[in-house]
């Protein structure tokens, strides 16, 4: 969170919303490696295809996997890293989609005196340059403690990672394969590859009928070279006045200072295209930013549209009282849309009160403080679909300071590797909502999702209050330490500092918390009650399953722990202030099991991925993502890969066809599958007739079984094994159109192997 002095921050998300098919269930090791981008139905919607480094072809070293504060690793999607040290390394990524622009996420050193050394990596194709991409650190490596500094003579180095664009200037099909590649080391010592996002760009958006351009119309400046705020101001005015669209054609455009913006849309050519930024170079609290009116100017900006292209900024340092922002103000009845912010402050730091405000379908990258803050009064206004990644603070965040937040949502986001703080934080607020996104990566001092009555104003009326969802929701390697307290902060985590949290419902259902760095559930400060957790899967946890430092009172049904690192499941010092209900359904932890002592070190998987080119072995598809054409209650897709026998999935009855799908995360040789229904014998022998289909995209499916009738019976462990020819597949469906037991789909588990 930027704008305030605490030493740190977290960040909270509640969700709520209707499923649809994956409930990952996987164990710890499973989720070890996943990435946010296998979990099907939940999350953003991207348009790029990611690849790790450390799952490429590569000739480099390996960063390892862990994540302790400081390292390389720690800050790393999936917590590795490839480091290339010499001319010649490189890192080869093979496109499984046709592409013609690239992201990669990167770090070299810093230099000696903090301000950034600046180098190239090499875009090849085999032998074939396809163009030289500049890379620097003047983005990254801040040091020491909250706010921090860029002198490397402070302790606590981090926020090592920036990424870097470019256009390939022709289409690539899938199957080429693309390396990053040093040429040199005389600029940079050492290059540490995380991941590159390949995609198919579309061609710049023509400018709309009847359009103000505010290069053709105003001058402005599409080269850079000069300072072209007035023109856009002037062109701004001029479509507000006139009702008009403002359009802004491809070009580099340098802004000196905001933007102000009020009853007007304004429209670039996309976001790989049209690119704001800028600042001024002596007043260095002003820079380039798109900011709606402040309230006490005679209320919020109304109707203002910004889409369509991007605000990639100059701000290397973070100073939380500059105004230095992709967005900013307050504006009501808005959209922002298909929007890149980049090495701005933040991507949107809203001051209310402001009503009706949505950001949806953008990308927030490589910022020094939050991705986006709802602050001060904001309310009925969301973050959807939105892309986040690489914050210095927290990724999307709410902070009700004096004036209630009141109605507002985060939905269908993934947010990746805050370097700081949560993912998903809520300070107080009434009725918030958040659902069905995907975090990763917690780095320091914050979590997966946090509700907090914490901060300045966060008492009394602006506290956490009404009804809270936070549904759906898939948090991975969430949570990490403090380094202030040095105990573990948990992935999901509630902390009643300024007040207890006693007036609200918060209803916490059929959400996944995997491979969590500590504990997967946490209770600090004053008491939380109210709290409602209902099927939650806890799949690894670096210490406890729960972390009680302060009273919680809760209701618990199907809350579901395996892989918990310590053999005491609770970690309790709130003694009988502890109180779970009991509703059934909940494995794996226990309250008669807990301890209240020295924190023991947290136990990770830290062994570095397997290479693709080793062959898996055993079942590829156990805690993989599954789909379905239906469901019936809560028996969801996701049971069929969970490793349980007695949990499955069921289909709509009376509603043949009926398929099943799972995604082994890449492409596999698969040759078997051994299907099961629950061994008991109430599961009377039935024939289900099903086939089997593959594919490589996810769209495009071939027969690898013709339809055939296949028999469970009890007396044989209700198993039934399909045998095909080694075909090549990430996604296997069985398609059933017919069950002699019961008048739809049913199994229990999907198992595939390789032979």
């Amino acid at each position: 969170m930027a704008n305030r002095t605490p030493a740190w921050c977290a960040l909270a998300a509640l969700t709520a919303g209707a499923a649809v098919a994956v409930v990952l269930t996987a164990p710890a090791a499973h989720a070890a490696g996943l990435s946010p981008f296998d979990v099907a139905g939940r999350g953003a919607t991207v348009p790029f295809v990611e690849i790790e480094a450390e799952k490429a072809a590569h000739n480099g070293t390996s960063t390892g996997a862990d994540r302790t504060y400081g390292k390389l690793s720690s800050e790393a999607s999936g917590r590795e890293a490839v480091t290339l040290d010499a001319a010649g390394e490189y890192v080869e990524f093979t496109l499984t989609k046709p592409a013609n622009a690239v992201t990669f996420r990167y770090s070299i050193p810093d230099s000696a005196n903090g301000s950034g050394r600046d180098a190239t990596l090499d875009l090849r194709t085999g032998s074939t340059l396809i163009k030289t991409v500049p890379v620097t650190s003047k983005y990254s490596w801040y040091y020491g403690y909250y706010p921090f500094t860029n002198n490397p003579g402070d302790p606590l180095p981090h926020h090592f990672y920036d990424e870097a664009r470019a256009l390939f200037g022709t289409t690539y099909q899938a199957g080429t394969k693309i390396r990053l590649q040093v040429s040199s080391t005389a600029q940079s010592p050492t290059f540490t590859i995380d991941l590159a996002d390949f995609e198919l760009v579309a061609d710049p958006i023509a400018k709309p009928s009847g359009a103000i351009d505010v290069v053709a119309d105003y001058g402005a400046d599409p080269t850079g070279a000069t300072d072209s705020t007035a023109k856009f101001q002037a062109a701004v005015n001029a479509g507000a006045s006139s009702g008009r669209v403002v359009y802004v054609p491809r070009g580099n455009f340098t802004l000196y200072s905001h933007v102000i913006v009020d009853r007007v849309t304004l429209a670039g050519a996309g976001p790989w295209y049209t690119v704001l930024g800028g600042r001024h170079p002596t007043q260095r609290n002003l820079a380039a930013g798109i900011y709606g009116k402040y309230t006490n100017e005679g209320g919020p900006s109304q109707n203002v549209v910004v889409r369509d292209l991007a605000v990639i900024g100059d701000i290397r340092e973070r100073v939380d009282e500059h105004q230095v922002n992709a967005f900013g103000g307050a504006m009501s009845n808005s959209t922002i849309d298909n929007v890149w912010m980049q090495h701005t402050k933040v991507g949107a730091w809203m001051d209310g009160p402001m009503d009706r405000f949505t950001i949806r379908n953008s990308r927030i990258l490589d910022q020094t403080a939050d991705g986006v803050n709802f602050h001060i009064g904001v309310t009925n206004s969301t973050v959807t679909n939105t892309f986040v990644r690489n914050t210095g603070d927290d990724g999307l965040a709410m902070w009700a300071e004096n004036v209630p937040n009141v109605g507002n949502s985060f939905t269908r986001n993934t947010v990746v590797a805050p370097i700081l703080a949560n993912h998903l934080v809520s300070y107080g607020g009434r009725d918030i909502v958040m659902t069905d996104n995907v975090v990763s990566e917690s780095v320091s001092n914050g979590g997966g999702i946090h509700v907090g009555n914490r901060y300045p104003g966060v008492t009394g009326p602006t506290a956490v209050a009404g009804t809270w969802t936070l549904a759906r929701n898939t948090l991975i390697r969430a949570g990490n330490s403090d380094y202030n307290w040095n105990f573990g902060i948990g992935a999901l985590w509630f902390w009643g500092d300024q007040g207890p949290i006693t007036g609200a419902t918060i209803n916490v259902t059929d959400t996944d918390i995997l491979d969590s760095s500590y504990a997967a559930i946490q209770w600090i400060g004053n008491q939380t009650s109210g709290l409602n957790l209902t099927n939650v899967t806890i799949a690894g946890a670096g210490t406890f399953a729960l972390q009680a430092q302060a009273p919680a009172s809760a209701r618990f049904t199907n809350v579901r722990a395996s892989g918990i690192a310590q053999s005491q499941t609770v970690y309790n010092c709130a003694g009988s202030g502890l109180q779970i209900a009991d509703g059934g359904g909940n494995s794996g932890w226990s309250l008669a099991n807990s301890y209240c002592g020295p924190w023991p070190a947290p136990q990770w998987n830290t062994t570095p991925t397997t290479p693709p080119t080793t062959p898996p072995v055993g079942n590829l598809a156990a805690g993989r993502p599954a789909t379905a054409t239906s469901q019936v209650d809560v028996y969801a897709p996701a049971n069929a890969t969970d490793g349980n026998a007695n949990t499955y999935w069921e289909s709509r009855n009376n509603a043949f066809p009926q398929s099943i799908t799972v995604d082994l995360g890449q492409n596999r040789t698969v040759a078997r599958l051994v299907l099961k229904l629950p061994p008991a014998t109430a599961w009377a022998t039935r024939t289900q007739t099903l086939s089997v289909l593959g594919s490589t995209d996810g769209s495009s499916f071939a027969s690898l079984k013709a339809s055939a009738g296949y028999v469970f019976n009890p007396a044989s462990a209700n198993t039934a094994t399909v045998t095909f020819p080694a075909s090549t597949a990430r996604y296997v469906r069985l398609t059933l159109t017919g069950n002699t037991g019961w008048p739809a789909g049913q199994l229990s588990e999907f198992e595939a192997y390789s032979s």
